[in-house]
């Protein structure tokens, strides 16, 4: 009982670490909104609540702060960097379609962004030409409608990972920076006052991309170009552009050599700018490091060891029966499912245990064990309505359960105030994570094949837990994009399923996504789980984060009423990801899944569509 007694003071230690180490980043999210103007949109933004708990526009995954997702909510006003550099998860912000103005604020200073999205605001002026310096993880930059003057910052064109540009709409001037387009899949430059020929390295994007530009020439805008101007002159600050005038006893010969004497010069003191830039930034590069590689969902790191007294005894024990040991509680794990192996409390303790988050069923936390095997343990709270026999019997059918797109739990233990469950640890994380916690590399990952294949499997999975559990009132009862995690190979894992029956009815109505059903207030149904199933499909077609997810409805985006609209006008293209958009062959594929995610949302339930009818309309769709 010892060793059970210090897992659990561990892991409720590891929970107030968890509380205690939010409490600053929701502070300097609260100095941040300070600093704006007609922020009424951010109510929800209080002191003493927690960011990750319902605040407008704020993107967690795992209890971690990933994005800023402000987009039409009226602010303005001067936007707070050194606030948010205290957030040091944040990796995407969105301040689309608001009232900003002035000159660009100092994003550069948050050196772990992947995507800035500052479209239809009014910020003005030029953009320093060695900006985008710090910004070596950026992934997607939309400057898009504004009023930027003067030139195209040329260290653009040194963002390795770039893979959107939007610049349209704006007052740049000069020539276009020679942008690596290894990785670049959308850019626009249209509607500005740029001159000069469009770099070879833009060649595979259309007249689209740099219409409205009378000064351009290149085959895209059908301008042949002649007398180009040397292609250094971009990256070169104006100053050293400025060559001097010919004085009449100077020879043709001289002043060429003279300017040419004059480009060396000047390209030299860009590389030695540049190179100081860049030194100078290292350190602060490397306060990065670290987050550039974890995946958002591994924090705090603490060591969990066994008491000596037990360590002789417990080391390695395992209970297969589940065996009492005084107040209805275990001696240790039971394993419910040896696939990894087998172990038991004291390998928990004695392993690194890292802080997941917490969630609507309780907290979670990753440990990794000597044997090298990675688990997530669960403090399942507010599960008392089984005996602990009962529990015992739902956990081994939950062992016994194979199918490629259940995640089967590995063990349990058993405490009448809470419960341990035990699974294996997936490296990719939640489809939650990859489409919304970070709107650069994971977000682009996720083609269209890939999200149809993560669509099918989540529905033969859900498929799946209807016939084994259909004596269920809610076979799954929490399917949403948090509880979808994705294998190496993006097979769509379903997790905290079938615990309906274990908790009493208020707690579940709390806790369950199902019951944000538009019936649940009059009772939960099979008809619930096809809800959820349908914000699935709607969220991964459209990537946009659903509102329905959040409790206290601020923020996100109404995915159910915003599709209906669409379908109703005839414009579904218009809102599917334009992520996506590129695969123009399924497009109709893609119209037709629209159709029926949006079936499987009708507001009635009696007008929803059936589980199965469903899931055959989706693998009819398969290519």
């Amino acid at each position: 009982m010892a060793a059970v007694r210090t897992l659990f003071v561990s892991l409720l230690l590891l929970s107030f670490t968890t509380s205690s180490l939010s409490g600053p980043e929701d502070d300097a999210l609260l100095k941040f909104k300070e600093s704006l103007t007609n922020a009424g949109a951010l109510d929800s933004w209080e002191p003493n609540s927690q960011a990750c708990n319902g605040w407008a526009g704020v993107v967690c995954f795992n209890g971690i702060i990933t994005g800023l997702h402000l987009s039409d909510m009226g602010l303005s006003g001067k936007i707070d960097i050194s606030a948010l550099e205290s957030v040091r998860g944040l990796r995407t912000i969105s301040f689309v379609n608001n009232s900003f103005s002035g000159q660009i604020p100092e994003f550069n200073q948050l050196g772990a962004l992947k995507s800035l999205l500052l479209t239809r605001n009014q910020f003005s002026g030029e953009i320093p030409i060695d900006f985008f310096l710090r910004m070596q993880s950026i992934k997607k930059v939309w400057l898009s409608e504004n009023k930027f003057s003067g030139n195209i910052p040329a260290s653009l064109a040194q963002l390795l990972n770039l893979m959107e540009l939007h610049l349209e709409g704006n007052q740049f001037s000069g020539q276009i920076p020679s942008i690596k387009a290894d990785k670049l899949v959308s850019v626009d430059f249209s509607r500005n006052k740029l001159t000069g020929p469009i770099p070879a390295s833009l060649s595979k994007f259309g007249a689209n991309s740099f219409a409205e530009n009378d000064g351009l020439c290149g085959k895209q805008v059908g301008k042949e170009c002649s007398n180009v101007e040397n292609p250094m002159a971009v990256a070169i600050p104006q100053e050293a552009q400025t060559a001097p005038s010919q004085s009449s006893s100077g020879s043709k010969g001289g002043s060429s050599v003279f300017g040419t004497i004059v480009w060396i010069v000047g390209g030299i003191l860009v590389v030695g700018i540049v190179l100081i830039v860049l030194f100078s930034s290292r350190r602060r590069d490397d306060d990065f490091r670290v987050l550039e590689k974890e995946k958002m969902h591994e924090a705090g790191q603490v060591n969990m060891p066994v008491p000596k007294s037990e360590s002789s005894t417990k080391k390695g024990s395992v209970s297969k029966k589940g065996s009492q040991n005084g107040k209805g509680s275990t001696a240790d794990l039971v394993i419910v499912n040896d696939q990894r192996g087998t172990f038991g409390l004291a390998d928990l303790m004695k392993a690194s245990a890292e802080v997941l988050g917490n969630g609507s069923l309780g907290s979670a936390y990753k440990a990794v064990m000597a044997n090298g095997v990675s688990v997530v343990v669960k403090r399942m709270r507010e599960m008392n309505a089984f005996t602990k026999e009962g529990f015992d019997a739902e956990m081994r059918r939950f062992g016994k359960i194979r199918h490629p797109n259940i995640l089967t739990p590995l063990a349990y233990h058993y405490r009448r105030e809470e419960k341990l469950l035990v699974s294996e640890y997936i490296p990719k994380g939640s489809l939650l994570y990859l489409l919304h916690g970070d709107r650069g590399i994971c977000h682009a990952e996720l083609n269209w094949p890939i999200r149809f294949k993560i669509i099918l499997g989540v529905a033969h999975g859900l498929g799946f837990l209807h016939s084994e559990f259909s004596s269920h009132d809610l076979p799954h009862g929490n399917l949403k994009s948090s509880n979808v995690l994705l294998s190496d190979n993006y097979e769509p894992l379903l997790s905290d399923y079938a615990l309906h029956p274990l908790m009493s009815s208020p707690q579940a109505a709390q806790a369950m996504f199902a019951y944000r059903a538009p019936e649940s207030s009059q009772g939960v149904s099979l008809k619930c789980d096809i809800y959820c199933l349908g914000i699935i499909i709607l969220e991964i077609l459209t990537g946009k984060f659903p509102s329905q997810y959040i409790s206290n409805g601020k923020g996100g985006t109404d995915v159910v009423q915003w599709v209906q609209s669409a379908i109703s006008e005839q414009r579904e293209e218009e809102i599917i990801d334009p992520a996506i958009m590129t695969s123009r062959d399924s497009v109709s594929q893609m119209v037709r899944l629209l159709h029926i995610g949006a079936s499987c949302t009708e507001s009635n339930a009696e007008d929803r569509v059936d589980l199965r009818e469903a899931i055959r309309s989706i693998e009819e769709l398969q290519v």
